[in-house]
């Protein structure tokens, strides 16, 4: 359960700049837990993947991040009522109201804070059309799974059958749902799909994170592990544009801890790349990631 609530505080969702190619990363896997970097050092940060019940949860931080890339492609009137919008999605759930003179915004429970932000996300469809409307309406439905589940995975299947980036993310987001309702077969699916193309929107080392997951859980412990070796192997040898090495991030981590359950003498041909030395010397020390 814990581990869903931190996978969970993952899906909001930012896209890069109009002329660069935009991949998404899973607010799961890049450290939901710490509040998505701060709510993404204000929108810059990384963040971590949907909630439904809990696994709504996961979605709506990984979202998060997607969706502050998203924002700065829209413009002027519609880009400020959207970026409110996802402000509102990703506000501080808490007991204790915010100190007088505060503009931050709490609220009490999941749901609370889900209808607030539908309301907010459906003014934005309601004014403006085209992309800011498209992005409106796939964050009404991922918010909606802490109200009506059932209506919510209606309209993300909807929004699934697109080949554009929202319906990538719906995809995405399908497929947690299944995986939550033990549907794991369809899950696979949609994962399979999701990997299989050139551009999934969502990082494919994420995607393929998740199905290994599933696989693991069917019992497919070859598949699984050789999914997690690739992930981990792979980053485990990237290097820089100076090619120097380059530290391994939270998902390619995660998946050698998984492989290493599954696979313990595969998990140890994976050698984390130790950081430069400054100039002066000294052995270099291993750091790993947090």
């Amino acid at each position: 359960m814990a581990q869903k609530k931190r996978r969970f505080e993952q899906l909001q969702a930012a896209a890069s700049a109009p002329q660069e190619k935009r991949i998404y990363t899973n607010p799961f896997q890049e450290k939901v837990g710490e509040r998505i970097e701060d709510f993404g050092k204000k929108f810059e940060g990384k963040g971590k993947t949907i909630l439904y019940g809990l696994i709504a949860l996961i979605v709506l931080a990984a979202i998060g991040y997607t969706a502050m890339k998203w924002n700065r492609n829209s413009s002027g009137v519609a880009q400020t009522a959207l970026g409110k919008a996802i402000e509102t999605s990703l506000a501080q759930i808490s007991e204790t109201p915010p100190p007088a003179g505060s503009t931050q915004k709490t609220f009490k429970t999941e749901k609370d804070r889900s209808e607030a932000a539908i309301a907010e996300f459906q003014a934005v469809v309601d004014k403006f059309g085209g992309a800011a409307a498209e992005k409106a309406k796939y964050f009404i439905a991922v918010n909606r799974l802490n109200v009506d589940r059932p209506a919510a995975i209606t309209e993300i299947e909807a929004l699934a059958a697109s080949s554009s980036e929202v319906g990538k993310l719906a995809k995405f987001a399908l497929a947690q749902t299944r995986v939550d309702d033990n549907k794991l077969d369809e899950a696979v699916s949609l994962y399979q799909e999701l990997a299989g193309m050139d551009d999934p929107v969502v990082a494919k080392d994420t995607v393929n994170f998740e199905l290994a997951k599933v696989y693991d859980k069917q019992g497919k412990k070859q598949e699984a592990a050789d999914l997690y070796f690739n992930i981990a192997k792979a980053a485990s040898e990237a290097k820089d544009g100076d090619d120097k090495p380059i530290p391994m991030g939270e998902t390619a981590t995660s998946a050698k801890d998984k492989l290493k359950a599954i696979d313990p003498d595969r998990a140890a041909q994976i050698v984390e790349p130790k950081p430069e030395t400054p100039a002066g010397g000294g052995m270099p020390i291993s750091i790993k990631p947090n």
